[in-house]
């Protein structure tokens, strides 16, 4: 059964080829003629009434292929049978349309074999309105013309080609078809005649079904004797002519589900033998060779398996394989370039958010370099206080050099005034008359020890408070020690360079905390030897100046004032002082 599709392709060009003014609408009256021929290429029982009957309620003039497909379909096409001349109708249609679209006289190709074409064009062209055959379709034509004139196929001449498609939408017309097959532009160096068996080779391929066709010996049912015939396989039928001009048809054999091929070994003198069984007859036949023999029955067994799977022709199934293949292609690029958008617009999205972290991690960045500042400055600002400190602890630690340097003069000076003791130890003994005047100059040095203890005391109380606050200065070095320590760990990846910093600094710290440690003990020995000297110094204090009576020599004068102490007292105080000094020495 021929399919619906394809009688309407053929019936669109003639209703195309008779809108003249191409306004896509046909006369009623060219209708009613294109419906007559219709019904009588087809074997269909024509009703002249049933056109003015379907278009009674719209006589505003020409019909358009739209309004006519409804009657078209109703009154013509659900009528069809399989018994009509598939070949006719497409003549039929051929020549109402072809004359206004194409002239052959400068083409390679005949009428009849522009018509071959314009055939195949129908068969391989898409169901869609203006009808077009597209690029896979023409290549796929054009390959197996120049293969069946046994010709290479070009794959360059092709691509080349294709630009030129480009320009066309991909696509070519039916009558551009038949020009490009007619100009031979894939077929230089075949003559007319080659180029003409090509194309009707294709044509009985695609369009008459015909799968295989050659001479065969066939034995006869009634006289068994063997009889050369020319065999056309159709899907459903093989058939036989006396010649192969297929004027006389002798027979056909009428394949089924049912039917079987199978080889025959070679038997009363007739070689390369295989029988077709069918239902009511067997079929005994000799091919020319092996090689045709294998064809013909691997040829017989797909068209029977085609019929058992309920299958059309290899050749519409091939066409609906490559439509099928064209739509899941042309999904998956729909579905590639709806993925790819989708790409596109995450990707966009993904730059959007790059973009932010981008800015976050700027305003980071910005941050950290600040904070980094603000700490190089906290930095300097410790560094300053510990380079105020150090001078400052210079400063003590030179005042302490100054007072030791004055107590060792004033050590020396009492030394000096020790021996001048020693030299007026004799002198003294003159003085026991001025006792009681010395007794009480005695007791103002005692008032004078007493003001001098007190301000050692407060002297003391001032270096206590000195040491206190030095105490607090480097607690508050240490905690400011463990706070810059904080920082270091949490920025530890950050700020490698400021971690080697603050490692330097607090070597300089621990340098300068040594120093200081030293300078400590250094003034802490200086307060020992300070108050030891004070210790001895008192011990002195209370010396009494002897006055002789009578003698007028000037007095001799201490630092702290007259002496008031005889030579036997300074004997004593000395040798007591000497013991104390020796003591010392012997403990340090």
């Amino acid at each position: 059964m021929w399919l619906r599709e394809e009688l309407l392709k053929s019936i669109w060009h003639a209703f195309t080829a008779l809108d003249v003014d191409q306004r896509g609408k046909v006369s009623k009256s060219q209708l009613k003629v294109l419906s007559h021929n219709l019904c009588t290429v087809m074997k269909i029982p024509h009703d002249p009434v049933a056109l003015e009957e379907h278009f009674k309620d719209d006589d505003k003039g020409p019909l358009s292929n739209q309004g006519y497909m409804p009657y078209l379909n109703r009154f013509i096409l659900d009528k069809v049978r399989e018994d009509f001349d598939i070949l006719e109708f497409n003549k039929m249609c051929w020549t109402l349309c072809y004359l206004k679209n194409i002239c052959t006289k400068n083409l390679l190709i005949t009428d009849n074999d522009a018509f071959k074409v314009w055939c195949i064009f129908n068969f391989l062209s898409e169901d869609k309105y203006p009808l077009v055959i597209i690029t896979e379709e023409i290549e796929y034509l054009l390959r197996k013309l120049v293969e069946t004139m046994g010709s290479e196929w070009s794959e360059e001449k092709f691509a080349d080609y294709k630009l030129h498609l480009n320009m066309k939408n991909n696509c070519l017309t039916a009558w551009e078809l038949i020009e490009l097959v007619g100009m031979g532009y894939f077929s230089k160096g075949m003559n007319r005649h080659t180029l003409s068996l090509g194309i009707n080779d294709v044509f009985q391929e695609l369009i008459m079904d015909v799968l295989k066709q050659g001479y065969m010996m066939k034995k006869g049912h009634k006289r068994k004797n063997w009889t050369e015939r020319w065999f056309v396989l159709q899907p459903n039928s093989l058939s036989y002519y006396v010649s192969e001009d297929q004027v006389e048809k002798r027979g056909n054999v009428i394949l089924d589900r049912n039917c079987c091929v199978e080889s025959l070994p070679d038997k009363d003198g007739k070689k390369c033998l295989f029988i077709i069984k069918c239902i009511d007859k067997c079929f005994e036949i000799s091919a020319s060779d092996k090689k045709k023999k294998q064809e013909w029955i691997q040829a017989i067994q797909t068209c029977i398996q085609l019929l058992r799977l309920g299958l059309s022709s290899p050749h519409r199934e091939a066409r609906l394989r490559r439509r099928e293949l064209r739509q899941r292609q042309q999904a998956e690029e729909e579905d590639l370039v709806e993925r790819m958008k989708q790409l596109q617009a995450a990707n966009e999205n993904k730059q959007r958010q790059l973009e932010a972290m981008r800015e976050k991690m700027e305003e980071a960045a910005a941050k950290a370099a600040l904070e980094e500042l603000r700490r190089k400055r906290t930095q300097l600002d410790l560094q300053d206080r510990y380079r105020l400190d150090l001078e400052r602890e210079k400063m003590v630690r030179q005042q302490m050099e100054e007072q030791v340097a004055q107590k060792s003069s004033e050590l020396e000076q009492y030394l000096q005034r020790v021996r001048e003791l020693e030299d007026m130890y004799h002198r003294l003994e003159e003085a026991l008359e001025d006792e009681r005047q010395a007794k009480q100059d005695e007791e103002a040095m005692r008032k004078l020890q007493a003001r001098l203890l007190e301000e050692e005391a407060l002297k003391r109380t001032e270096l206590e408070q000195i040491h206190l606050q030095q105490q607090r200065v480097l607690s508050q070095t240490e905690a400011e020690r463990q706070e810059l320590a904080a920082e270091q760990l949490a920025k530890e990846r950050e700020l490698q360079t400021a971690v080697q910093q603050l490692q330097r600094l607090e070597k300089e710290r621990q340098g300068a905390l040594e120093q200081y440690q030293e300078v400590s003990r250094k003034l802490e020995r200086a307060a020992n030897k300070t108050k030891t000297w004070k210790d001895k110094v008192a011990k002195h204090e209370g010396l009494v100046r002897l006055i002789q009576p009578g003698h007028k020599e000037p007095q001799r004068i201490t630092n702290w004032g007259p002496a008031s102490f005889t030579d036997t007292e300074l004997e004593m105080r000395k040798k007591s002082w000497q013991e104390r000094k020796n003591q010392g020495a012997q403990a340090q």
